[in-house]
């Protein structure tokens, strides 16, 4: 077996193994931000078209080395698993009558300065 690779080496494709060292699925999308080193979990699949994606927290999810991924969790719970559900981007909305986010700068820097 080759060494142990962080979270972020993680690429799409790479087998996935249940506790008990079978194969369960690959990796289909790694979630988590890297510039600040969160790792969130993974969506895996188990049919060869990815279509079925299944969430694995990052808790559960243990030794990880180059092209393998391996799993704290038995066959059974791997098949228990919530289906992953990506996030949707985040977006502010504002009201219709917001003023221009640079007005809103020069009047906060302008209301500053008169301290």
């Amino acid at each position: 077996m080759s060494e142990r690779v962080a979270w972020v080496m993680i690429e799409r494709g790479w087998k996935v193994f249940a506790s008990d060292g079978s194969e369960v699925g690959r990796v289909e999308e790694v979630a988590g931000d890297e510039n600040v080193d969160i790792f969130d979990g993974l969506a895996i699949s188990s049919d060869l078209l990815g279509r079925a994606k299944k969430y694995v927290p990052s808790e559960q999810v243990g030794e990880i080395y180059a092209g393998e991924v391996h799993l704290k969790l038995a066959p059974a719970a791997v098949d228990r698993l919530d289906d992953y559900a990506e996030a949707k981007p985040s977006e502010r909305i504002e009201p219709e009558n917001a003023p221009n986010p640079i007005v809103r700068a020069i009047k906060r820097a302008f209301f500053l300065d008169r301290d």
